[in-house]
């Protein structure tokens, strides 16, 4: 089941005003709930400021690690918002299942990588967002200028932009304005359950190489 998204104009995006009033969705096929809460170095705290990229692992769970961001935004009252390149928007029931607030998540649809960077930046722009999230799909670049831009206002507004990728953890990242790129994987425990693993391999702040693990329960279908 989709919702409408709205699809950001070209040149001339779309008001923020007008994203706001439209809450959407995102498809989380396989999406899975947290047990355990994120601990250090893998906060919303520590990745304010900054660039990141998330890539997919062995086992992807890209997706699930990206709404768990979502939930600790919106339960630390920060606003949180999500552009998706392409069409593949949200299924309900996985997003709310992790806790998110569907009513208070704007997502904004984007035709390509710049187009998604420019509608980051205008959400950023405004300092109303402590998380935006760039889900670019199989787009592939992201324009050096718009990240450094993305850089900046992040700084500025203490925000966190997270791109979602399908570029596989040994090849080259974004780019290097990129602050933190991890790999997301999950391996299963047992029925309904699955370990969700976050692994840094860059960051200029901690350092690569850290790792975190937690625990959560498989949407329905998954068994």
């Amino acid at each position: 089941m989709a919702v409408p998204a709205i699809d950001l104009a070209v040149p001339e995006p779309s008001p923020l005003a007008q994203v706001l009033a439209h809450p959407a969705l995102i498809r989380l096929g396989g999406a899975v709930a947290p047990e355990l809460q994120p601990t250090a170095p893998w906060t919303l705290t520590d990745l304010q400021g900054r660039l990141c990229q998330l890539s997919p692992g062995p086992q992807p769970a890209v997706l699930s690690a990206a709404v768990s961001l979502v939930r600790q935004a919106q339960m630390a009252g920060e606003p949180a918002a999500w552009v998706a390149v392409g069409d593949d928007l949200v299924y309900a029931p996985d997003v709310a299942a992790c806790g998110v607030d569907l009513a208070a998540l704007p997502v904004v649809r984007a035709d390509g990588a710049a187009q998604a960077g420019r509608a980051a930046d205008l959400l950023l722009r405004s300092g109303a967002f402590g998380l935006v999230v760039l889900d670019l799909g199989a787009a592939t670049g992201l324009p050096l200028p718009l990240q450094s831009r993305l850089v900046q206002l992040a700084l500025k507004h203490e925000a966190a932009v997270v791109c979602l990728t399908r570029t596989q953890a040994d090849a080259p990242s974004l780019g290097s304005l990129v602050s933190l790129r991890a790999s997301v994987s999950r391996r299963r425990l047992g029925r309904g359950r699955y370990a969700c693993r976050v692994e840094a391999l860059k960051d200029k702040r901690q350092g690569p190489g850290w790792q975190w693990e937690g625990v959560w329960h498989g949407a329905d279908g998954l068994a």
